[in-house]
């Protein structure tokens, strides 16, 4: 490129382009026949001393080349819904003596575990609860309520993963993952990366794709004096075409 063109005199040019049927075949043929280049049929016309004329388009009227091109027809055809959603979940339960304490599916030495009719797993219950917010779905109490001996003990890590099901028959999928668990006691760190491994293979996501962060109230409030834990999670969910 030895100069900048004059965009006033430029035209965005989209497909299909019109053509009267024997105009276009008599063009193609003398094409093939004498060996002509063109980028597109509007060349060739011109060529030929056919008159090419231009007619106002509109974005909406894509031509789909790529699967990029794909996924932005669906969007549009779903009736502008948006291709990603943001949810919150927050999950609260209280520690108590002879119960294991599980966090994101790890079982994590302490001198006692998080009260609950499930595992009590507040790390995934938060975000259970953000995904089905996400989507408009209530919450874990409604799909797996704690009065359903069906779900005595169970393993939330499981659930979570029917609720990343629940999001698929819907057309939908996790994104990205955020979260904040706030406890006093024990220290988490050494935890943590198994806890995103964890969470991440369920939702289908890398492991970068899944944050996860553990903090103390400075002994403030419930979790401060040891009473209980407490999990914020944010979900990113993307439309699934």
């Amino acid at each position: 490129m030895e100069a900048t063109e004059d965009r006033s005199r430029l035209w965005l040019v989209q497909t299909p382009q019109a053509f009267r049927a024997e105009l276009l075949q008599e063009t193609l043929r003398r094409a093939r026949s004498e060996g002509w280049q063109a980028t597109d049929e509007a060349s060739l016309v011109e060529r030929m001393g056919g008159e090419v004329r231009l007619v106002m388009g509109e974005r909406h009227n894509l031509k789909v080349t790529t699967p990029e091109d794909l996924r932005l027809v669906r969007g549009w055809l779903a009736g502008g819904e948006p291709a990603w959603r943001v949810g919150q979940g927050l999950d609260v339960h209280r520690l108590v003596e002879g119960r294991p304490l599980i966090l994101a599916g790890v079982r994590i030495p302490f001198s006692r575990g998080l009260e609950g009719h499930s595992d009590a797993d507040v790390v995934a219950h938060a975000v259970m609860d953000a995904l089905l917010s996400a989507v408009g779905l209530g919450d874990i109490g409604q799909h797996f309520p704690d009065h359903d001996p069906a779900y005595a003990g169970a393993d939330s890590l499981a659930l979570l993963g029917r609720v990343v099901e629940m999001l698929a028959a819907r057309g939908w999928r996790p994104a990205q993952v955020s979260v904040t668990c706030l406890a006093q006691a024990p220290r988490l760190a050494p935890y943590r990366e198994q806890m995103r491994a964890n969470l991440a293979r369920v939702l289908g996501l890398e492991a970068e794709a899944v944050n996860l962060a553990a903090t103390t109230s400075e002994g403030l409030g419930f979790t401060g004096r040891g009473e209980g834990m407490a999990a914020w999670a944010t979900a990113v969910v993307k439309a699934d075409s």
